[in-house]
């Protein structure tokens, strides 16, 4: 059987990744499984945002944990399907109050570890990181345009090390980024499914 290919959609908040999902899976049905994006996930269970030091690293330790079960639930009951995971196990080290090593000593895994569990990255810029306005009907989001353009910077570092990462810069027209964007996740989809 082929490998299961997995592909992460990330950004800083704002960037229109869950617009880009919704329509690619309407677009591509039941070719493809969407892993829900863990921090949703959580904040919409009733979990409470925090900026208490220990509070955020709870909070983000049980997300990078759900992330992956989460996408090991998705693997193993859509075994045909291509993943396309709304964030990744590496998206909390942008949340993370302390330094990546700390990060990795508390989750138990390294960076390597992490990028490895992903075939392709597919990043969309947050409107924040060229001044626009981010406000969207995502009930759990609490990050100012200024907040999301630092954190759009954060997660820009951390997931461009991936050897197959793809940018989706920010534009005038979002319909004409979220177009772009389908675009290229069409295109990693073909590309490795040919490989």
């Amino acid at each position: 059987m082929k490998q299961q290919l997995k592909v992460v959609i990330t950004g800083g908040p704002g960037g229109g990744k869950t617009t880009a999902l919704d329509l690619f899976r309407r677009e591509l049905g039941k070719q493809i499984a969407v892993v829900p994006e863990a921090a949703t996930v959580l904040f919409s269970g009733g979990i409470t945002r925090s900026e208490d030091e220990l509070v955020l690293k709870m909070i983000q330790k049980t997300i990078f944990q759900l992330q992956k079960n989460l996408e090991d639930i998705n693997k193993a009951h859509f075994p045909d399907r291509l993943l396309v995971c709304d964030r990744g196990s590496l998206d909390g080290l942008a949340y993370w109050p302390g330094t990546e090593s700390d990060f990795f000593k508390e989750v138990n895994s390294t960076f390597e570890e992490e990028i490895a569990r992903y075939d392709a990255v597919i990043f969309f810029e947050s409107a924040g990181a060229t001044g626009h306005d981010i406000s969207s009907n995502n009930p759990v989001r609490s990050e100012s345009s200024e907040k999301a353009a630092q954190l759009d910077i954060a997660l820009q570092k951390i997931w461009s090390r991936h050897p197959n990462f793809y940018f989706v810069g920010s534009s005038e027209s979002f319909v004409r980024k979220i177009m772009f964007g389908i675009m290229t996740i069409e295109n990693v989809i073909n590309r490795y499914q040919r490989g």
